[in-house]
């Protein structure tokens, strides 16, 4: 059958070829993800100005000095690690400059989306949103005006391709406008206690926003509260349905989720002014790790692994208090009052420095005080400073003191001059 009609068997040969360069990418991204050694990312050509494509710019290896105890030296302008789950700053440098953020600010935008949408609801792409002047492939996912897609799919798009198309759609769709939509970015910031923030737009690319490395931490762990946020950051590639019928695939720019054992996530930025940006999380030991990395001269995802890698080798968490846990007594109003630990505490430790505890009396506490009242605060330090303070609350009051010498008359009259007054001091203070 195959001799009668070469030409039917040259058109399959021919189409199953075209298949499998479409696929390709997606092939590679899928070993990669299976692997459990890093893999580089699979090539992604990028197009260029005049025409045609360049190599993809991601980088193949990491260069990072071996893991140590001692923080790395960076060529960042400004950088934080930090503990995902707490917050705990472990290392910064200018962690508080206020700095152009690129794309990072497509974190804030995906907060905000995720909020206050379903993502199932379908967005209708209006036509500014959709914007033909730009370049599909650079950093846009070439949508149509009038297209109907997802919030989901749009935020794949905003998260992993870095798409401004998306942003602006998604910024439409949430505020009915972008102006209203930026609004809604600084009135969250602010809630955020982001104080050193600034957004002028869903996508990043005017640099006239601004924001620290601190402040992305407290953002970024915001959106880690989301679980189809994370779900989203630490996917490489997607599938994404478009009006023609052939599926737009979007690779994350996170090269991280290849190249670094645990990567979690987060996203990539770049401008001129503000340099390459990445915001970078990973997971070893029940510990999860945070690394913002901003205004970098050249790639910006070893200095980040590099923070990761200092971090997981130079801390360990410790449980620095256990509610309940007893902590001796407390004198108050010359009494010794029974305390314990009113919440548990953990926090990171640097592996060789020592803990030191102390339990620090509120000034000023009248007897008798409550079960349960705070009244001082257990202090847990290192030699490099103080690490948590941890309410110290009472557990037990102690009974009226024994009856001293005397006539019974003389000690039943005391008895009742000191409970009216402890009475009418725990009424009226």
């Amino acid at each position: 059958m195959w001799r009668q009609r070469p030409d039917r068997r040259r058109r399959l040969v021919a189409w199953l070829a075209v298949l499998a360069l479409w696929l390709s990418p997606l092939a590679l991204a899928t070993a990669a993800a299976e692997s459990p050694t890093p893999q580089p990312p699979p090539p992604t050509p990028v197009p260029v100005p005049g025409g045609g494509t360049s190599p993809s710019p991601f980088p193949t290896r990491l260069a990072t000095p071996s893991p140590a105890t001692r923080p790395p030296e960076l060529a960042a302008r400004a950088a934080v690690l930090a503990d995902l789950d707490t917050g705990q700053i472990l290392f910064a440098q200018d962690a508080d400059a206020r700095r152009p953020i690129a794309s990072l600010t497509k974190i804030m935008t995906a907060l905000l989306v995720i909020r206050r949408t379903d993502p199932r609801e379908l967005v209708t792409v209006s036509p500014e949103a959709a914007a033909p002047s730009r370049r599909v492939g650079i950093s846009e996912l070439g949508l149509l005006p009038g297209e109907r897609i997802t919030v989901e799919n749009l935020l794949y798009a905003l998260l992993l391709q870095s798409a401004n198309d998306a942003a602006d759609a998604l910024a439409e769709h949430v505020s009915g406008s972008v102006e209203a939509f930026v609004e809604a970015m600084n009135a969250e910031a602010a809630r955020l206690g982001m104080r050193d923030t600034h957004f002028a737009s869903p996508n990043g690319l005017d640099d006239r926003g601004y924001s620290t490395a601190r402040d992305l931490v407290t953002l970024t762990r915001a959106a880690f509260e989301h679980p189809l946020f994370a779900r989203i950051v630490r996917t490489r590639f997607r599938e994404i349905p478009s009006p023609s019928g052939v599926p737009r695939i979007v690779q994350n720019r996170n090269v991280l989720l290849w190249l670094y054992p645990g990567a979690l996530g987060v996203k990539t930025g770049f401008t001129s002014a503000a340099g390459f940006c990445v915001v970078g999380a990973a997971a070893r030991g029940g510990v999860r790790l945070l690394s913002v990395v901003l205004g970098e001269p050249g790639e910006p995802f070893s200095d980040a692994a590099a923070l990761l890698n200092y971090g997981f080798a130079a801390f360990h968490r410790v449980r620095l208090a256990t509610e309940g846990e007893g902590l001796g007594a407390l004198r108050i109003d010359g009494r010794r009052v029974p305390v314990e630990a009113g919440a548990s505490r953990a926090a990171l430790v640097p592996v060789d420095e020592p803990l030191a505890r102390r339990v620090v009396p509120e000034p000023g506490v009248p007897f008798p005080p409550a079960v349960g009242e705070r009244v001082g605060a257990l202090v847990v330090s290192t030699p490099e400073g103080t690490l948590a303070r941890v309410p110290v609350v009472v557990s037990s009051v102690p009974g009226p003191p024994p009856p001293g010498p005397g006539p019974w008359w003389r000690r039943a009259g005391e008895a009742v001059v000191h409970a009216v007054a402890t009475l009418l001091a725990a009424v009226f203070g």
